[in-house]
């Protein structure tokens, strides 16, 4: 089954041709990191008006690269939710329009199911039930995957996002966006024990998270020893920083494998690019003898054969759209695609 799938939550467009759900036939990608790099980060207004420039071209250019013909397409699959409302629906309605032109069914995607996919591209082998860290620049959870499209959610932020932060005390510190790559590439050259940040504290549900404390704290910090003049020794705040985060996630992950028996842990979501989670996600799963799933950095970030390869199994669980779907800037993973 060869699926179009469309991605534009953010300020990437992405159309790409998947077939079955585990094979990446194009992944074409318009990034517009360099336009929103003069102003720090994504402007909404900015990103639709790019996605709508770029959209119908990349669609061109992936049957192009795949020498498929348009009905040789069975599917046409889509991000629906969520992200920056203007950015998705300019995929939702192109994705209508290509899908009521070529009579093919419509497929809408959740974008962070579609995240939790694309370890199935990067390893055919990878089947539910298994965990899964999700972190990304606005979401953070840790998600109990009993099924291609049933999904439990075992803790999440209670606050921040960890990418949000990333990026925010990247931006701080006068990085180039995107702030979370440059932070993390600066941090291997720190020590991180040098700067003492708080990790936050299990409430009423262990696995959930809090990051607002620890972004409020470097920031803090970092203010501070502008107003008096101290020099910070930057790549160890970079590195303290990031041993912060991982400490907060890790931990829990493990307590996961733990508790639910389970020894396979996947992690997805663009800051399942860092370096510092990447290896200590590994360490703890080396020592409980859990297998472990980590995309390549290409399908950490936001791509369309993510959504390609979800879509599959939505369309194999019967989650089809009319005409009606909308965009929605804010939705759960969990229930139904719809």
């Amino acid at each position: 089954m060869n699926i179009l799938a469309v991605e534009s939550s953010c300020d990437e467009t992405a159309v790409a041709i998947v077939k079955d759900g585990r094979e990446v036939l194009c992944d074409c990608i318009a990034s517009q990191v360099d336009l929103h790099r003069i102003y720090g980060g994504v402007v909404p207004e900015i990103a639709s008006r790019k996605h709508m420039e770029a959209i119908y071209g990349l669609a061109d250019q992936a049957l192009q690269q795949t020498g498929l013909s348009r009905e040789q397409i069975d599917a046409v699959a889509v991000t629906y939710a969520p992200g920056l409302i203007g950015a998705v629906l300019v995929g939702v309605n192109f994705a209508k329009a290509a899908a009521l032109a070529m009579g093919k069914p419509l497929i809408p995607v959740h974008h962070i199911r579609g995240h939790i996919a694309a370890n199935y591209l990067a390893y055919p082998q990878l089947e539910p039930p298994f965990l899964c860290l999700v972190v990304s620049g606005g979401h953070t959870m840790l998600v109990e995957v009993q099924d291609y499209t049933k999904m439990n959610i075992l803790g999440t932020t209670l606050d921040d996002a960890a990418g949000e932060c990333f990026d925010k005390v990247a931006r701080v510190l006068g990085m180039p966006y995107p702030g979370g790559a440059a932070l993390d590439k600066m941090a291997r050259q720190g020590h991180p024990e040098k700067y003492a940040l708080p990790r936050s504290k299990p409430g009423e549900n262990p696995y959930n998270m809090s990051f607002s404390g620890l972004k409020t704290a470097a920031l803090n910090l970092i203010h501070h020893a502008d107003q008096i003049g101290e020099e910070l020794d930057v790549p160890s705040l970079c590195a303290s920083f990031s041993q912060a985060v991982s400490d907060t996630l890790v931990p829990r992950v493990a307590m996961a494998l733990e508790q639910t028996g389970y020894r396979k842990i996947a992690v997805a979501g663009g800051v399942a690019a860092n370096s510092r989670i990447r290896e200590d996600v590994l360490t703890a799963a080396k020592k409980m003898g859990a297998e472990v799933y980590m995309p390549p950095l290409s399908l950490c970030g936001d791509n369309g054969a993510m959504i390609g390869a979800q879509a599959y199994y939505e369309y194999l669980a019967g989650n089809v759209a009319d005409m009606s779907l909308n965009a929605y800037a804010t939705k759960s993973i969990l229930g139904e695609a719809l």
